[in-house]
């Protein structure tokens, strides 16, 4: 059940590049969380994403000689839900729907996968940890950059462009 939750039910199979299906697929899971229960139900649905990926990447690892399998893609989903968290704020903030922030969307989707590929500073540093943490945190790192992405680009749209 571990390997069959670590690559979302199969999608971390899909080639090529299972982190963006991952990431994809992470997208429409976010929407319905926030249509169900808002930014709250968000917030506790990504931390046990966050802390369920750590149990299943260890036990769906072990005894693996690769350090990061390209099949597992739990670590993508909670990057993914980290980097729209500021969406979800700000569309529970602002009282409309969660997809009217489209923008948001756009920029937390292309600045999580271009931190997760780049792998810059602390990203790429967490990720040579190797293991469930290396596995983990580096998508999680690269959530909260992309997030901060989402924030400034709000906040210039918001405060320069309108």
């Amino acid at each position: 059940m571990s390997r069959t939750i670590a690559t979302l039910f199969g999608v971390g199979h899909l080639r090529p590049a299972p982190g963006t299906w991952g990431s994809l697929a992470a997208l429409p899971l976010f929407w319905v969380l926030h249509a169900l229960g808002g930014v709250v139900l968000v917030v506790i649905a990504t931390l046990a994403v966050i802390v369920g990926g750590f149990y299943v990447v260890r036990a769906a690892t072990e005894g693996s000689d690769e350090k990061d399998p390209g099949e597992i893609v739990i670590d993508e989903v909670a990057g993914q839900w980290v980097a729209l968290l500021p969406v979800s704020y700000g569309a529970a903030f602002a009282g409309v729907p969660v997809l009217a922030l489209w923008p948001g969307w756009v920029m937390g989707f292309a600045a999580f996968r271009l931190f997760d590929i780049w792998k810059p500073w602390l990203v790429g540093r967490a990720d040579r940890l190797g293991g469930p943490g290396g596995v983990m945190l580096d998508d999680l790192i690269a959530g909260v950059f992309a997030a901060v992405c989402v924030i400034l680009s709000g906040a210039f749209y918001h405060v320069v462009l309108m």
